[in-house]
């Protein structure tokens, strides 16, 4: 019986340690934390004849003869860099994935915009009657797909870089590259590393679709993707290619190889970075084949993301929003600069690395104040001081920003309260989506 390692107790190490088991492999599946909520999981899995260590790291073994990674652990670790020089097979999940699922791929990757164009196409392909779930950064793992007894008719993956990096051989039909913007450079170094990581699973599809609107995207230009459908939110004339192959925005239609496929404001979510969304996730549709009133109809019911730019009350003529998928300053500026003025913004976490004037502009321009909460709230103080940017304040947590926010938009006249964090969620929370949740539910508690 073969031996696979499997890194990660999370949704996706889980599906692979479960996929392997039933392709006849002795499985392990190991976790650094040892914290008491894993042993439930621990138990489950040992009565699936998966053994499951906790509070430990990979030690490669040559009698291993394959391990898996989960998305989290970094490619060039020692272990792993170690089971590499051993000749043990080291791929990441959605690489196992692809193994077993026959289906053709979208696959979505991009620094922002990433989730939404997921939803949207999968959207799509479900009102056109087929089974195309979403998988990968959200939804599914896509292991739980090759799991399932019934394959799906397309995969709508969300691809991280972490999981291009392990997964190099994943080729999807359709490849969509969202926005590039500098983003995880602690772990990829350069911009440059993490464009070719983003770009190599470009290069591996059959078909590629590309944000022309987004600066560095269209830097890359015609000479780097001369056969791609290029998109453009501002008209026929900004498209870069083949305008018979592109998809842009004219007199408030939609069009995609050169067909009208339904009026721009049927989309409900706003913001012009959610109308490229739109265009990629029609795009990408469009040359999957699937029937433009289908697309049509999706696009019209399309209900938007969780933590990104949702709605979660009014109280009192003043809107919360959640944008708690906003974790760099890229996408806390877009957030910020989508919703009406003057605003409350709420923002703070576990700070990363990037630039962060047009964030800090925008809010000069938009925020009649700024919370700040988590382990960024001194040096976003600092910073918006340096930008001589006096109305902010710190409040640490959650539990204090939602009632002061409440408290501040009622003295400022304004019309919305925003979680816009520009910053992971682990000094506070396990992930942004946990960060979202709370928000929430202090909006529904408080002031509902």
């Amino acid at each position: 019986m073969p031996i696979a390692h499997i890194i990660g107790l999370g949704k996706s190490g889980i599906a692979a340690a479960r996929l392997l088991k039933r392709e006849g492999w002795e499985v392990t599946l190991s976790d650094r934390s040892s914290s008491p909520n894993l042993l439930e999981q621990q138990q489950q899995l040992a009565n699936e004849g998966i053994k499951v260590e906790l509070g430990k790291s990979l030690e490669p073994v040559e009698s291993i003869e394959l391990i898996v990674v989960s998305p989290g652990v970094p490619w060039d670790s020692p272990a792993l860099v170690r089971a590499r020089e051993l000749g043990i097979e080291t791929i990441g999940e959605m690489a196992l994935a692809w193994r077993y699922l026959k289906s053709p791929w979208v696959g979505i990757t991009g620094t922002n915009g990433k989730t939404t164009t997921t939803a949207l196409i999968a959207a799509i392909f479900e009102e056109a009657g087929l089974y195309a779930p979403a998988c990968g950064n959200i939804g599914y793992a896509a292991c739980e797909l090759a799991l399932a007894e019934k394959q799906p008719d397309w995969v709508i993956a969300e691809i991280s870089s972490y999981q291009i990096e392990s997964s190099p051989f994943v080729a999807p039909r359709i490849g969509v590259l969202t926005t590039l913007t500098p983003d995880h450079l602690s772990r990829h170094k350069t911009l440059e590393n993490y464009y070719n990581i983003k770009a190599h699973l470009l290069k591996k599809s059959e078909l590629q679709v590309i944000n022309g609107d987004d600066p560095y995207l269209r830097q890359q230009g015609v000479d780097i993707w001369p056969d791609a459908c290029w998109t453009s939110v501002k008209g026929e004339k900004e498209l870069l290619g083949d305008a018979a192959f592109g998809a842009y925005i004219e007199n408030g239609w939609v069009i995609a190889q050169s067909e009208k496929i339904l009026p721009a404001e049927s989309l409900r979510m706003v913001g012009e970075h959610n109308l490229q969304n739109l265009l990629m996730a029609v795009a990408a549709a469009n040359l999957a084949g699937i029937d433009k009133s289908a697309i049509a109809r999706a696009i019209a019911k399309f209900p938007g993301v969780s933590h990104r730019l949702e709605h979660i009350c009014t109280w009192e003529g003043i809107d919360f929003i959640n944008d708690s998928k906003a974790t760099n300053y890229d996408a806390a500026q877009v957030g910020l600069a989508s919703v009406s003025a003057p605003a409350i913004l709420i923002a703070g976490g576990d700070a990363k690395e990037g630039s962060d004037r047009a964030w800090i502009d925008t809010i000069k321009a938009k925020a009649a104040a700024v919370l700040l909460i988590g382990d960024a709230a001194s040096l976003f103080g600092d910073r918006l001081e340096q930008a001589n940017y006096k109305a902010w304040e710190t409040v640490g947590t959650m539990e204090r920003a939602i009632p002061r926010a409440a408290e501040l938009a009622q003295q400022n006249h304004a019309k919305v309260v925003l979680l816009s964090p520009a910053c992971a969620s682990f000094d506070q929370y396990q992930n942004f989506e946990q960060r979202g949740d709370h928000f929430r539910q202090l909006c529904l508690e408080s002031l509902v």
